[in-house]
């Protein structure tokens, strides 16, 4: 069991997660997104290798448009 902090609210998963799986959690799959981990912004390319590990801070910002 992990515990991640996402946009400041506390959430477990039951075993290892990366990046990718934690958008496809989050329904957030097709949407233009930025993630910062631990202060650092994780590279779109680098998703499905990025392995969240017990107590990450996250920041999940989704991009709107308008006009």
């Amino acid at each position: 069991m992990i515990q991640l902090t996402i946009n400041g609210q506390p959430q477990q998963f039951e075993g290892p997660i990366n990046v990718a799986q934690l958008i496809d959690h989050l329904a957030l799959h097709g949407k233009r997104i930025a993630i910062e981990r631990n202060g650092e912004i994780v590279p779109r390319s680098q998703f499905p290798q990025q392995m969240l590990v017990h107590g990450d801070q996250l920041e999940v910002v989704v991009a709107v448009g308008g006009g």
